[in-house]
């Protein structure tokens, strides 16, 4: 699976959507969830919000391509960055509550993918021209975020315990901060930017290495968060069909955040 444009990535998460509904297979969780901020950006370029349109197209098809080729990796030979099989690898697990699947998916594509898309979409000084965008979609994967958790209630009614446990404040689920990922991946990819062929790839090495490090952290939470997500699962839908199907129009729904707003 490899995508020329942008529109080729919306259609191709669509299709995992789709296989991943008719088979019950969890990897539909993220791809509902990525789906989304995809259209969100597609959206975006189309009214003009980036300051280079066509530029942003060719980061979110790089940005896309670096998680078809995660995916299909992993489905060929369960191989692909190490990040990426941390996440693929708990689909099976039962005991794995649906915001950590979002949350594995999401920490793999931030805190590796993003650095290593922006950085061959503007290499070298290029890359400084492409922070107000590089922000901006970042702003919008967040907003993505932050309704996809909203409309998770609806399938795990218990998911409130994380924020009892301090688990779930200021964009921090677990072990992991979308806000603070978003800062350290444009640092990450102005690093990459500047450097040789040879340097890149031990830079990313090392990028995948902390990314896996953080996957084990929410996936296996210690102290009091690991009996509220014992507690959150024994809540929680098992048609795994279903929670794909109410994840992938949570945009189209109005959230708790967005009524309060």
């Amino acid at each position: 699976m490899a995508a020329e444009n942008i529109d080729d990535v919306v259609d191709g998460l669509a299709g995992i959507v789709r296989e991943a509904g008719r088979a019950g297979d969890r990897v539909g969780y993220f791809a509902a969830l990525y789906r989304q901020v995809t259209v969100q950006v597609r959206a975006a370029v189309h009214a003009g919000q980036f300051d280079d349109g066509a530029r942003m197209d060719r980061f979110d098809t790089h940005f896309g391509n670096r998680y078809f080729d995660a995916y299909d990796a992993w489905r060929r030979d369960r191989s692909g960055p190490r990040c990426w099989r941390a996440a693929f690898g708990l689909l099976d697990d039962a005991d794995t509550v649906i915001v950590q699947h979002l949350l594995l998916g999401v920490n793999a594509h931030i805190n590796l993918d993003l650095a290593v898309a922006a950085a061959r979409t503007s290499p070298g000084e290029a890359i400084h021209a492409l922070r107000r965008d590089f922000l901006l979609i970042n702003d919008i994967l967040a907003r993505v975020v932050l309704v996809v958790e909203d409309s998770v209630g609806a399938v795990s009614p218990l998911l409130s315990l994380l924020d009892q446990v301090g688990a779930r404040t200021d964009e921090r689920i677990l072990d992991f901060s979308v806000r603070q990922s978003r800062e350290e991946a444009w640092y990450n990819a102005v690093l990459l930017a500047g450097q040789s062929e040879a340097e890149r790839e031990a830079a990313i090495e090392r990028l995948d290495v902390r990314a896996a490090v953080l996957a084990r952290l929410i996936a296996r939470p210690g102290g009091l968060v690991r009996p509220a997500l014992e507690l959150i699962r024994s809540t929680e839908s098992d048609d795994v069909p279903a929670v794909i199907a109410h994840l992938d129009d949570a945009m189209e729904r109005p959230s708790a955040r967005q009524e309060t707003a």
